[in-house]
């Protein structure tokens, strides 16, 4: 097995993390328990010059301590075609920072194994990406046509509105049949956004829970139930919603064996799927999370699951 010794994150500034849930901080654990050098830079420090990607790198470690999680070292300019892994965690939004980022990367991959394949992800935008499964899904609408969304809810009542390349249930609107501020709503999404937007039939199932499932180079590993908060139709657990143990429901096996060439497929070794009821709305490929709640509910140590996967992989 051709030996991992230096892995990097590129990520939103490690200062800035929340560590009770967060699965790069997760993965960097793990990654330290194993003996691996960590480095940590943000996107904003990737340069290309003359075909070769540079970053200025920090060394790191971390702690599982709040208030004290991480220490940098000195940052050094580096070839990133030096290291063994590098993991591609920033957050969205998928916005035009964001794919140049994957182009720079793909360059480097897969010599350099850069978890998730930065070609696929650039390619498979998660709100998009689902689409491809159009019988697992609840009724979808992608258009920033006026008429079509006025007839998507005269057709089916009660909507989610959101954008779509967003994340973490910014911009998410749940609009009834007779919401009288749903043209308001709409000219105020074709003020902030360019591209198109979603809609989905809403899923009063929502209610029960949106559930998280984590998948491992295709498998499923692990899960978590969102509980929305009572005034809110967003399950995300930063806007409020309460996270608690599950299992896995046939219907939800059967989504993940779907899905699951599909992701062996484009390369994605860390996947987080959204299920609500029996219909899958997202799949997302970006920086998923979980790992850190589905390890505090009894679940599997998805961390160590996925480390050994990258370890298969660079074999």
């Amino acid at each position: 097995m051709a030996k991992i010794r230096k892995v990097a994150f590129q990520m939103d500034h490690v200062s800035g993390i929340n560590i009770a849930g967060d699965s790069t901080f997760a993965m960097a654990l793990e990654a330290q328990a194993r003996g691996y050098e960590l480095y940590h830079y943000t996107p904003d420090r990737l340069t290309m010059r003359d075909g070769r990607i540079f970053a200025a790198v920090e060394p790191m470690t971390v702690r599982d301590e709040k208030g004290s999680h991480f220490t940098l070292g000195e940052r050094e300019r580096v070839d990133l075609s030096s290291m063994d892994v590098i993991h591609l965690r920033q957050d969205p939004p998928f916005d035009m920072a964001y794919i140049t980022s994957t182009h720079l990367l793909e360059r480097l991959h897969p010599k350099t194994l850069v978890v998730n394949d930065p070609a696929w992800v650039r390619n498979s935008p998660e709100k998009i990406f689902v689409t491809e499964f159009a019988d697992l899904m609840p009724p979808t609408l992608i258009t920033r046509d006026i008429g079509e969304i006025a007839r998507f809810r005269e057709e089916l009542g009660d909507i989610i509105l959101k954008p779509l390349y967003g994340n973490g249930g910014a911009g998410v609107f749940h609009s009834a049949r007779d919401d009288r501020n749903f043209s308001s709503l709409l000219e105020m999404f074709g003020q902030m956004y360019r591209e198109p937007f979603i809609a989905q039939g809403y899923l009063p199932a929502v209610r029960k829970g949106d559930k998280r499932i984590l998948l491992v180079n295709g498998e499923a590993v692990g899960a978590i139930n969102r509980v929305p908060a009572e005034h809110d139709a967003r399950s995300n657990m930063h806007v409020g919603g309460r996270a608690e143990a599950t299992e896995l429901t046939a219907r939800e096996k059967e989504i993940c064996e779907r899905i699951g060439p599909a992701l062996r497929e484009r390369g994605f070794l860390f996947v987080g799927i959204d299920v609500i009821g029996d219909f899958m709305t997202e799949i997302n490929v970006t920086s998923p999370t979980g790992i850190r709640e589905v390890k505090k509910f009894g679940g599997a140590d998805v961390a160590a699951l996925l480390w050994d996967a990258i370890e298969v992989k660079r074999s």
